[in-house]
């Protein structure tokens, strides 16, 4: 049951917000008593962390599941986002607001995570793609990680991206190939090339 409940709460608050859903919302969208839900949880915001980190769980298995494949490093990346983009398909922006304004301790242990994830993934990937002569030579793995997940991190904002100027599978898309155009070789560019052009047909 409390799994339920976490699956649950996890798909209305990327929907509808951190602080929208009531412990009451829940309750009868599941069916259940409020007082079955309080017995697997403390408060509100038990369940929030818990819901926020089952997610990022989740998302962070399946992002190791992928690089373990080692496929080429391009073409992970956009496996990678393929998999976020499923998951996280019905993610609006303003919960992630709500979860900042709300429940900031929670916000940062979040993007804690996030970055290491992502920052571990990203330091095999370039290592791999300049091992491979995809990426060029003289990169600095750490500027590159850090700066790759600042982007992921600046797309999800509402102000500077706003949905009606940019769907979210786009802007997914522009970032990528902005990232990997500043890092490949000429090698790197047939393959990212040929990447852009099987996604467009």
């Amino acid at each position: 049951m409390k799994q339920k409940i976490i699956q649950k709460a996890t798909e209305m608050f990327l929907n509808l917000g951190f602080k929208s859903i009531t412990m009451d919302d829940l309750a009868h969208e599941l069916g259940i008593s409020k007082k079955t839900i309080y017995s697997h949880f403390k408060n509100k915001t038990d369940l929030v962390q818990q819901s926020a980190m089952s997610m990022t769980d989740f998302i962070t298995c399946g992002i190791d599941d992928i690089v373990a494949f080692e496929k080429n490093p391009i073409e992970e990346l956009y496996e990678i986002k393929r998999f976020v983009m499923v998951h996280l398909k019905d993610e609006k922006s303003s919960p992630l607001y709500q979860l900042q304004k709300y429940y900031p301790k929670i916000h940062t242990s979040l993007k804690e995570v996030q970055f290491e994830c992502t920052h571990r993934c990203v330091v095999k990937n370039v290592k791999r793609g300049m091992e491979m002569g995809i990426y060029r030579d003289n990169l600095n793995v750490e500027f590159v990680s850090r700066i790759y997940f600042t982007g992921i991190t600046v797309i999800k904002d509402n102000n500077m991206f706003p949905t009606e100027m940019f769907s979210k599978p786009d802007l997914w898309d522009y970032y990528l190939e902005y990232h990997l155009r500043g890092i490949v070789t000429p090698k790197g560019r047939k393959i990212l090339n040929s990447i852009i052009n099987s996604n467009q047909e």
